[in-house]
This record gives structure tokens, C-alpha cells and sequence, in this order.
């Protein structure tokens, strides 16, 4: 899969209070980027804590569950699309079918 927007999560790392953030993201960036998922069942197969929403939306637990990654699969094009990241906290206070702040 190719991730688009990858320099938003560089750019989320870099913040002082999310350097903790770096090595789950570049780690999820990584499996990503060796996946050829063609369905959510695919992604949940591989990240079975992958919350599948609506809207072709997935929610990614990162560094523990203190972040939130949702993300816009276009499965067959071949392409994660970084919609959010962010804390726990700001996660619960998004649509996650609609969030696009990236």
C-alpha cells in the first residue's frame, strides 16, 4: 500500500509532546507500506485491533492506545490515507467517517 501524507505523521512526531510517537508510527508505516490488502478483512487480519468504521475508515491504535491513527483505505488503488492522528483525547471528539485534517 502507499501512504499518503506520510510527512503528517512526521510532522506529529516532531511535536515535543508527541516524540514518544515516533517509533510505533514509522513502525506502522513500515507494515503498511508491505501490505497489499484488498479488504478490511485483510487489514484486520493483520492489525486485529484495527477499529473498521464506516466511509472506508479504519482506526489504528499506535504507541499503545495513547494515539489514534484513522486512516482512508482505498483498497483498490493501493492507497492508506492519513485522516487523523492524534490522542486518545481528540480522537474521541471527531466523526471518524468525516474527520479530514490532513
Amino acid at each position: 500500500m502507499r501512504v499518503i501524507a506520510k510527512s503528517t505523521l512526521r510532522k506529529f512526531w516532531e511535536q515535543p509532546a508527541h516524540g514518544d510517537a515516533r517509533g510505533p508510527l514509522e513502525s506502522w508505516c513500515d507494515e503498511v507500506l508491505k501490505a497489499h490488502w484488498t479488504s478490511p478483512q485483510a487489514v484486520k487480519a493483520q492489525f486485529r485491533n484495527a477499529g473498521i468504521c464506516g466511509n472506508n475508515r479504519v482506526v489504528f491504535n499506535i504507541g499503545g492506545n495513547k494515539y489514534r491513527l484513522v486512516v482512508e483505505m482505498q483498497y483498490r488503488a493501493g492507497i492508506a490515507w492519513v485522516k487523523f492522528i492524534g490522542t486518545h483525547e481528540r480522537y474521541d471528539k471527531i466523526d471518524v467517517e468525516n474527520v479530514h485534517e490532513y
